[in-house]
Parts: structure tokens; sequence; C-alpha cells
């Protein structure tokens, strides 16, 4: 199960810097620029934040520096609170088309969409054969 597991953390790490760059390329020649920088500017925050946070867990999961789960809550919600300020600096400053920075904001869950579809063919046709 653990080797499953690793295999979609992976896949997914992976395929976040691979949608971002589709969805950016895609904004820069398809769409007007705000609209296409609010897709780059969404998928950078989300994908940083990713990458951050599985980089938090795996130090506070690994022995023998196990950190308690004070520590990890306060760097998640700093990281939210941060993304959240340059979130909001961006919309109210109108540097971004909201409808992009949405767009990029879901290159997690594309990637996260992938991985499962990656791993639901595996297992149909491992019982398929």
């Amino acid at each position: 199960m653990v080797q499953v597991e690793q295999r979609i953390l992976t896949f997914v790490t992976r395929a976040n810097w691979v949608v971002f760059a589709t969805a950016t390329a895609a904004g820069a020649v398809l769409a007007p620029f705000e609209f296409a920088l609010g897709i780059f500017c969404g998928g950078l925050i989300v994908t940083v934040n990713f990458h951050l946070l599985a980089r938090t867990l795996r130090g506070a999961l690994r022995p023998p520096h196990l950190a308690s789960h004070h520590a990890v809550l306060a760097k998640y919600y700093l990281r939210f609170a941060v993304s959240g300020f340059i979130i909001f600096v961006l919309i109210a400053a109108r540097v971004v088309a909201p409808v992009g920075l949405v767009i990029g904001l879901s290159v997690v869950v594309v990637s996260i969409m992938l991985a499962t579809a990656r791993e639901l063919k595996k297992l149909l046709f491992k019982e398929a054969g």
C-alpha cells in the first residue's frame, strides 16, 4: 500500500508542474494578458504551497525529529494566510483576471484527478487481465 501511495504522491508532484506549464502556455496563447497572468499566478501559488506542505509533512513525520501537530498546523495556517493575502492583493489591485486565477488555483486538483484516473486504470486493467 505504501508503494501505491508513494507512486501517487510522486505523480501528483510532477503532474503539478506539467499541468501548471500547460495551463500557463495555453493561457498565454489563447487569452488576454490579465487572464493568462491569473492562470500563472494561481498555478504558482498552489503548486508552491503543495510542495511546501509536502516538505513540512515529510520533516514532521521523519524520525527522530517528529514535530508536534501544533507546529505543522501553525505552518499550514501561516501559508494559508499568506496565500489569501496574495490572492486578495492580486484581485483588489486588478492585476489578474479572477477567473484565470481560479483556473490556476485548480492545478493541484487537476493533478490529483489525473493521478486517480491513472490508478483506477491500472486497477481495472490489472483485474481484467
